[in-house]
């Protein structure tokens, strides 16, 4: 085992003030304003194998065991696409996300929003940033970057905006990495106006439906005809993302990104819980701009159920 080197005044400070990783509970080594060690950030996962080329979807998740599904199709770029993206393409151009939402991650993004501790804001702003970077080479060299916001309830509950906290520092660092990417902090040009249910234990549908209208931006000319990387610290179904997607597009913006720290996977899962694909699940007419009849019900999320949304 690596022996870890400590200062006198970590050695002192530990002594005296004892504490413990907030994620795994083994006792710091040292001083430090946020209470996770070092091994827990190590062990937070890169998202890796083919993905999606638009909704960042990891593709390999999409031919369940006991049913084979075709390869994926690729559109007219050459590009792979999942088949929710196929047959109800979103209204963003890509979306990416650093790692999947799962162990370590899922943990630390709870810590920072539940737990509030703020301080993890900071490492994870990084990774963030090394999400983001991901698309540097296809956005635009000016972007407006725009937190998804809270309802003002939720916002005055928790007390801050995870969001926005993670925008900051990502901005902050992107700055150092990549100086001549021109990205402007817009926490304020998108508003969700409706207060909507919690997304946890809710059906792709119910989802869609849970959003819809939840979003207006405040001066759409602040947004016509500009590039736009909307942040938030998980992508799920992707529900929240179409409608703040849309919301911004209808107010003038000339193209949404999306990126985001972690990535929950789909899984196909019918009626009676086992995992399948299947069509037409649900007859009830769509919403525009929503997913089809045949895929509204295609996808549950690897979660629990407590699954937050994006």
């Amino acid at each position: 085992m690596a022996r870890v080197l400590r200062s006198p005044i970590d050695a002192v400070g530990c002594a005296l003030l004892p504490a413990s990783c907030s994620l795994c509970g083994s006792p710091l080594p040292r001083l430090c304003s946020v209470p996770i060690c070092d091994s827990c950030w190590v062990e937070i996962q890169i998202q890796s194998g083919p993905q999606c080329s638009r909704c960042g979807d990891a593709l390999e998740s999409l031919s369940p065991p006991i049913l084979q599904v075709s390869p994926p199709i690729t559109d007219n770029s050459g590009a792979n696409l999942c088949r929710v993206c196929r047959l109800a393409p979103p209204p963003f151009v890509r979306a990416v996300a650093y790692g999947p939402y799962e162990y370590r991650m899922k943990e630390a993004i709870h810590a920072l929003k539940y737990d509030r501790l703020n301080g993890a804001a900071s490492k994870l702003g990084v990774m963030l940033a090394a999400s983001m970077s991901q698309i540097v080479e296809q956005a635009h060299s000016e972007m407006l970057v725009i937190p998804v916001p809270l309802h003002h309830a939720k916002l005055a509950q928790r007390g801050f905006n995870q969001a926005r906290s993670l925008a900051q520092h990502a901005i902050a660092s992107l700055r150092k990495t990549h100086p001549s990417w021109r990205l402007t902090l817009a926490s304020s040009t998108l508003m969700r106006h409706r207060s909507t249910a919690s997304q946890a234990g809710l059906t792709p549908r119910q989802r869609r439906l849970n959003v819809r209208g939840a979003f207006s931006v405040s001066d759409p000319a602040a947004v016509k005809g500009k590039h736009v990387l909307l942040i938030d610290d998980i992508y799920t179904t992707g529900a929240t993302a179409r409608a703040a997607s849309q919301a911004l597009i209808k107010a003038g913006a000339a193209a949404v990104w999306i990126a985001t720290l972690a990535r929950a996977r789909r899984i196909y899962q019918n009626r009676s819980g086992s995992s399948a694909f299947f069509r037409n699940a649900d007859s009830t007419r769509d919403l525009p701009g929503s997913l089809p009849g045949d895929v509204s019900q295609l996808v549950g999320m690897h979660s629990s159920p407590n699954q937050p949304s994006f």
